[in-house]
C-alpha cells in the first residue's frame, strides 16, 4: 500500500535540465550549488541560489516546488518573483526529481528540506530571522514540517493540502496511512504564515485553505489568508497578476517591521535542527 500510494502521491517527470550553469534573465550565469545529504552523502542535493539584483535584499525565501515540477520549470519564475520581491531565493531538489537520484518519499522530502535550511543557515549564513519558507501545492508539505521543527521568520503556504487522503474525500479526521498531513502539525508552528488559494483550484479545492486557517486561529498562530477569485492550481500567479505580488510585498514587509512572536523566539532559543 505504502509504494503504490507513493506512485500516486509523487510525479517526478523527466528532468528539464542538465546540471550545466544557467543563464537568467539578467545575463548572470549560475551554476548549481550542492547541498551535502547526511542520509545519502553520495547523492548530493542539488539547489540554485538566486541572489535579487538590489544588495540590499532582506529576506532569503528557501522554496520548495509542487508536483511534476523541477528547478528547470521554476527557476526563472522564482528569479523574477526575487527581482520583483526584493529577496534572495534558494531552491533545492526532492529526492528522485530533476537530476536527483533516488526514489521520492514523505521521509526524503522532510530530510530535503531540512538539509537545505542548514545550507541556506549554516553555508550561506542566513540567520532564521531573514528565511522565509514558501511551499507551493506538495511542497507545503516540507514547508509546514520544517516550521514545526526550526524557527523561521515566516511562511507561505499556496494551494496548500490539510493532508493527501482529504484531497480526493473531504474528511474530518486523519486515517491511518494519511500522508502530508498538515492540519495535524498546525498546533506546532511558531511563525506568521500566509496562505494563498483559488476558489477554481480542481486539484486541491481551496476549503484545505480554509480548514487549514481556522486551525491556524484555533491555535493562536499567526495566520492571514490571501484567496484569488477565480484562480485554479496551476497559473494563480498569472490569474492574480499584479495583485499577486502586493499581497506579498505586504507580507514581507509585515514580517521585516513587526517584532518576533515569543512563541517564535521561544523555538528559536531550542530548535530542533
Amino acid at each position: 500500500m505504502g509504494s503504490a500510494l507513493a506512485g500516486v502521491v509523487f510525479q517526478p517527470q523527466p528532468s528539464t535540465y542538465d546540471g550545466k550553469a544557467w543563464r537568467t534573465m539578467d545575463g548572470q550565469e549560475l551554476e548549481h550549488v550542492w547541498v551535502p545529504s547526511d542520509r545519502d552523502p553520495d547523492n548530493p542535493m542539488p539547489g540554485y541560489f538566486l541572489k535579487c539584483p538590489d544588495d540590499d535584499a532582506h529576506f532569503t525565501v528557501l522554496f520548495s516546488h509542487g508536483n511534476a515540477e523541477d528547478l528547470g520549470i521554476i527557476r526563472a519564475s522564482c528569479f523574477e518573483m526575487a527581482v520583483i520581491l526584493r529577496c534572495n531565493f534558494f531552491l533545492y531538489e526532492y529526492t528522485g526529481y530533476g537530476i536527483r537520484a533516488g526514489s521520492p518519499s514523505e521521509v526524503a522530502v522532510y530530510e530535503d528540506i531540512e538539509a537545505a535550511y542548514k545550507y541556506v543557515r549554516d553555508v550561506l549564513e542566513v540567520p532564521w530571522q531573514r528565511i522565509v519558507a514558501y511551499g507551493r501545492s506538495i511542497g507545503t508539505a516540507p514547508s509546514v514540517h520544517l516550521a514545526t521543527r526550526a524557527p523561521l521568520r515566516g511562511m507561505v503556504l499556496q494551494s496548500p493540502m490539510s493532508s493527501i487522503y482529504r484531497i480526493p474525500f473531504h474528511l474530518r479526521f486523519t486515517l491511518p496511512g494519511d500522508r502530508f498531513c498538515n492540519i495535524d502539525k498546525v498546533k506546532d508552528v511558531c511563525c506568521p504564515t500566509l496562505i494563498i488559494h483559488g476558489t477554481r483550484d480542481e486539484i486541491v479545492p481551496c476549503w484545505h485553505s480554509q480548514a487549514l486557517y481556522e486551525t491556524f486561529r484555533k491555535h493562536q498562530v499567526a495566520c492571514e489568508a490571501y484567496i484569488v477569485d477565480g484562480a485554479d492550481h496551476n497559473n494563480l500567479e498569472s490569474q492574480a497578476d499584479v495583485a499577486f505580488f502586493n499581497r506579498l510585498q505586504r507580507y514581507l514587509q509585515h514580517l521585516r517591521t513587526s517584532p518576533v512572536p515569543e512563541r517564535l523566539q521561544r523555538q528559536a532559543d531550542n530548535p530542533c535542527i
